[in-house]
């Protein structure tokens, strides 16, 4: 699942597990942002759990891009995932139905203008493996570190509570 770095009103963020991030840090760095309840489909959640998650959404890539010093130059690209869940290898095997197992989840991949994977090449749409190469292909990108983590959830915070009229009781830092 990853290491949980802020829960809110608006859902939570998540650093990929060690080996899952999709873009290595030196390349932009990977975040999830996950509503604020398990749904198969955004369309499920209500007005107010998709306007916040919206804003924890675009807050966080706000962040990212102020802070991580690799983004300079660069953008975030937001990739609503869940699709591998559906992949007849993964558990359990077998064909299954979206509405049953799929779980609607955003990666936020940081896009650096100096990237040195071609699969994160500048200008490019980022490369992902097929899910049999997914955990091979995965396994080079290193992860933000705790003091970028720690920055971009500074800057989350203040975004949030300044931007989209968040209440520091809506906001809880995970320790």
């Amino acid at each position: 699942m990853g290491l949980e770095l802020l829960r809110c009103d608006g859902g939570c963020i998540v650093l990929p597990e060690v080996g899952a991030a999709l873009i290595d840090r030196v390349d932009g760095g990977n975040l999830i942002v996950n509503p604020p309840r398990d749904v198969w489909e955004r369309s499920e959640l209500s007005a107010d759990e998709l306007m916040r998650w919206s804003f924890l959404v675009a807050a966080t890539g706000a962040a990212m891009l102020e802070v991580l010093p690799q983004l300079e130059g660069g953008c975030i690209n937001y990739w609503e995932a869940g699709n591998w869940a559906l992949n007849e290898h993964a558990e359990p095997k077998g064909f299954k139905t979206a509405r049953k197992f799929r779980s609607v989840h955003l990666h936020l991949l940081g896009r650096s203008p100096r990237a040195l994977n071609s699969d994160a090449k500048w200008g490019e749409a980022p490369k992902f493996p097929d899910y049999a190469m997914r955990q091979d292909w995965t396994a080079k990108n290193e992860l933000l570190t705790p003091d970028e983590c720690r920055q971009v959830i500074m800057r989350l915070e203040e975004i949030l509570l300044s931007k989209y009229q968040f209440t520091r009781d809506m906001i809880k830092k995970m320790e």
